[in-house]
């Protein structure tokens, strides 16, 4: 700029007049004239005293004043449904429900176990049937080393929590599916412990709860994940020959090969409000059919108005509605 301002003598007057401290009408002319029309903004918001040098404001000196809040992260949360703001350990502490619009959240199995069963009943059992890769199966990785990532993320075996415990003092045979593991899917280790806790409810003459949430047969295992329909489904038949009572709660999602084995095969059938139950996904049946599917479709409330779900119940009632079934079978 001092160079533009030496180019004419009228120019050089006025320059030199400001550098020696000239009048105020020249210094806000020179002012106006050599900083142009942003640092004219910055002037008119923070008034220069005669020497003062001006420090423009950056958004630097804003991003390092909002670090002062110290906020941890993940404190708040969003709700999926009804995108309200709400305080995780309010959501966490009303059994990972929305309180405002009672938006079921998907829990894990340990969560399910701990809601359903009375603290410190539930006896977990086959922990250490494990997963193995007979196929060799590999995608984007080996199915061998996604089981074990999954394993150690999620600090389970496989797919599915199975045991015995008590729901309101009645003793019950249960089982849980984890939908984070592979989602929720079904492979030999999940068929095979869940046939178990099916015949230890018949050879025990307990009540048999299965909590399922699932995205079906596992992939990774083919025609050895598809046999564990019919693997299941057999047990079933027996529990029910030798009068065992049969309680499934289908929570989101329950869909695919489990859907179409032991899910809907319960003497009483229990949902949770809006999870989501069918074979196909959506999607997939409309891109079938290219039709376009009724609002709701597949979930509980529309399939329970199809006849294959016997009751909706909210979670905070999901146990006192377990141990009334139980009473009203006599077991």
């Amino acid at each position: 700029m001092a160079e533009s301002v030496t180019g004419t003598s009228g120019t050089t007057g006025i320059a030199a007049s400001a550098a020696t401290g000239g009048g105020a009408g020249t210094t806000g002319s020179v002012t106006a004239v050599a900083t142009g029309a942003s640092t004219s903004a910055q002037v008119l918001h923070q008034p220069v005293t005669s020497g003062a040098a001006i420090s423009p404001r950056t958004w630097a000196d804003v991003a390092e004043a909002g670090k002062r809040a110290n906020v941890p992260a993940g404190l708040w949360m969003r709700c999926e449904s009804c995108t309200a703001m709400l305080y995780r350990k309010n959501v966490e502490q009303n059994l990972h429900v929305c309180p405002e619009c009672s938006h079921h959240y998907r829990i894990g199995a340990d969560e399910r176990v701990a809601q359903l069963c009375d603290p410190g009943s539930f006896e977990p059992m086959w922990q250490n049937i494990t997963p193995k890769d007979p196929l060799k199966f590999k995608d984007v990785k080996s199915y061998k080393q996604r089981l074990a990532d999954t394993q150690k993320k999620t600090g389970h075996a496989d797919a599915v929590v199975c045991g015995k415990g008590f729901v309101k003092g009645r003793g019950v045979a249960l089982a849980c599916m984890n939908f984070h593991f592979l989602g929720g899917s079904m492979g030999s280790v999940v068929g095979e412990k869940i046939t178990r806790t099916i015949e230890m409810a018949t050879q025990s003459d307990l009540p048999l709860v299965i909590a399922s949430c699932s995205g079906g047969a596992r992939m990774h295992e083919s025609t050895l994940s598809l046999m564990q329909m019919s693997k299941t489904s057999a047990a079933l038949a027996r529990h029910d020959q030798a009068g065992g009572l049969f309680i499934s709660v289908l929570t989101d999602p329950t869909t695919g090969g489990v859907t179409a084995s032991f899910a809907m095969l319960g003497d009483v059938i229990l949902a949770e409000p809006n999870a989501l139950i069918g074979f196909a996904g959506p999607r997939v049946i409309a891109n079938t059919v290219r039709q376009k599917l009724p609002d709701g479709f597949q979930r509980a409330e529309h399939v329970m108005g199809k006849g294959f779900v016997d009751r909706i119940v909210h979670r905070k009632n999901l146990r006192s509605e377990i141990s009334r079934v139980i009473d009203f079978a006599g077991k």
